[in-house]
């Protein structure tokens, strides 16, 4: 199976000499193409009962690497679970117009921000509201900055749950759809986000450089004020167990997943995307492997930036206080968080009912590090 970091191997060194790369994304692409090599180090596995041995290599860990994702994925989910409570969850999702694409690209840690800021007051505000809901209200928000083309679409999936906690302290349930009308939430937002981006130290160059002018940049705000933005929401989830679910498609992923990578021949990649203007079929696109890389280059965040924030009653300081209390009045089973961290081996156990330290070979011994010892014999 082709992997990403195949293509990066075959035609990430030709890609870095005919483009200007910034220096995370170049660390990235050199995190890709060393994971699981013995650049990176290792160690040997050696069983106690045959004389079978395995060298595993260190994994890159990198955030953006499609092979070191799925353990932190699994851990972070498992750790969510306590967060749920017994009621309705919904799926609201914030877009940016395609006019401010450049922007947000050439501003990431900025607009990424603004973006986060500006979809979190609107719930807030608009809950908040007895006209909705008149509660507060505890959230997830998850950025993406891809579409399924892998072209740039920065937008934020948030998990929204069915009611929230009012002023007297009581639980406040939501109707079945959504509390909040979408076209109060999209105008709501977009006068937020746009507020936010006028007091923001910004940088133009190159495309946009023109933006530079105060008379461009102002027309730019006026197009956005009359656009009607993107705000939606997806039919709510069935379960607890269906928030889990999505939770673990979309929380540590970036951009593409090796098994969507199809093939790269002739310096040609082809994936699979999912076509959402054709009745949502999924199709195959082939592109140059320069154009591969650059669009997923596009997707590597700024150092630092966290695209997994909580809010509200999920926030670090009402966990404890106000989350609490609204388990209680939810009647959401409270499960205490584990006292000690599971190893590696012992959560893939967890996982799979696996015990990955029996020997392939033998089936009978179990594998431990070797010895300086035994790695010379």
């Amino acid at each position: 199976m082709v992997e990403l970091q195949d293509i990066f191997a075959a035609h990430g060194q030709a890609y870095r000499l005919n483009h200007s790369l910034w220096l995370n994304q170049l660390k990235v692409m050199r995190a890709i193409e060393s994971c699981r090599t013995a650049s990176l180090g290792g160690h040997v596995d050696a069983c106690d009962t045959c004389e079978f041995t395995r060298i595993s290599y260190n994994s890159c860990r990198n955030r953006h690497c499609p092979k070191c994702q799925t353990l932190n994925k699994e851990r972070w989910i498992e750790a969510r679970k306590n967060d749920l409570l017994n009621v309705g969850y919904f799926h609201v999702v914030f877009t940016l117009p395609d006019l401010l694409n450049p922007v947000a690209y050439q501003n990431q840690q900025i607009v990424y921000d603004l973006l986060f800021k500006a979809a979190a007051d609107t719930l807030a505000e608009l809950s908040a509201d007895e006209k909705y809901l008149g509660a507060q209200i505890g959230f997830t928000s998850i950025l993406h900055t891809w579409g399924q083309n892998l072209m740039h679409h920065p937008h934020l999936h948030c998990i929204v749950p069915g009611g929230g906690l009012n002023a007297s302290g009581k639980w406040v349930h939501s109707r079945k759809k959504f509390f909040i009308p979408v076209k109060v939430l999209s105008r709501k937002f977009r006068g937020k986000f746009l507020n936010y981006l006028k007091q923001a130290k910004l940088m133009f160059y190159g495309t946009i450089s023109d933006l530079k002018d105060p008379c461009r940049f102002h027309d730019l705000m006026s197009l956005l004020y009359q656009k009607e933005w993107v705000v939606y929401c997806k039919p709510p989830f069935k379960n607890a167990g269906c928030v889990i679910e999505y939770l673990g498609r979309y929380t540590h992923r970036v951009a593409i997943s090796n098994n969507r990578i199809v093939k790269l021949e002739d310096g040609l990649v082809t994936f699979k995307w999912r076509d959402y203007k054709d009745s949502n079929k999924q199709k195959e696109m082939t592109v140059t492997a320069d154009e591969f890389i650059r669009r997923f280059l596009i997707h590597v965040l700024p150092t630092g930036l966290t695209r997994i924030r909580h809010y509200g009653l999920l926030s670090p300081r009402n966990k404890a206080t106000k989350l609490k209390l609204c388990k209680k009045l939810t009647n959401t089973k409270l499960n205490d968080p584990p006292k000690t961290k599971l190893t590696t081996l012992d959560f893939l156990k967890k996982l799979t009912g696996k015990d990955f330290t029996i020997c392939p070979c033998c089936s009978i011994g179990h594998l431990s590090r070797a010895s300086p010892e035994q790695v010379i014999a």
